[in-house]
């Protein structure tokens, strides 16, 4: 067994990121791409992230740059109320 300190950092845990899009929208997105929220201010998207940093042990981050939306904002067509039907 060796006493030496592991040179390797730990592997970075859940952060969830709060930053706008290039349309200004405000967002929340996690650093796993399983979480996002779309928010009409930057207090909503904070009082949300910090809620979800309590409940996954998360840190929370400010973005530096443009988020990029998982979800897309554009309107609903037509095709996207079809259900899939069963065989």
């Amino acid at each position: 067994m060796s006493s030496e300190p592991n040179p390797e950092p730990d592997e970075r845990g859940l952060v969830i990121y709060v930053g706008q899009d290039k349309a200004g929208h405000w967002l929340v997105q996690d650093n796993g791409k399983k979480l996002e929220g779309r928010f009409v201010s930057r207090s909503a998207a904070l009082s949300f992230a910090k809620g979800e940093c309590q409940i996954y042990h998360a840190s929370l981050e400010m973005a530096g740059i443009p988020l990029v939306p998982l979800i897309p904002f554009g309107p609903v067509t037509a095709v996207d109320f079809q259900l899939p039907r069963a065989a």
